[in-house]
């Protein structure tokens, strides 16, 4: 199964710089694709719902639309469910 990893994002947020660089990495060791939505830009783009959702935990990372994590990325656990474990 092909695995879908978005993760939402503000600028000058350090760590959410930090945990798209191991997304990054992670990406390319177990082949799945990920995209970083910065919830500021979503809100003012007319959905507001990110940033009133998700927006006191950034970085968030969602795994095919379903929160796995947040403030950092849990590696463990996204290998884990990204090989089907």
């Amino acid at each position: 199964m092909d695995h879908r990893v978005v993760l939402l994002t503000r600028a000058g947020c350090s760590i959410c710089e930090r945990a798209a660089r191991t997304l990054a990495e992670l990406a390319d060791e177990l082949n799945f694709t990920w995209a970083a939505t910065d919830v500021d830009v979503a809100a003012a783009a007319g959905e507001p719902q990110l940033r009133a959702e998700f927006g006191d935990r950034v970085p968030v990372v969602l795994l095919d639309g379903v929160e796995h994590s947040y403030w950092e990325v849990d590696e463990q656990r996204l290998r884990a469910d990204i090989a089907g474990a």
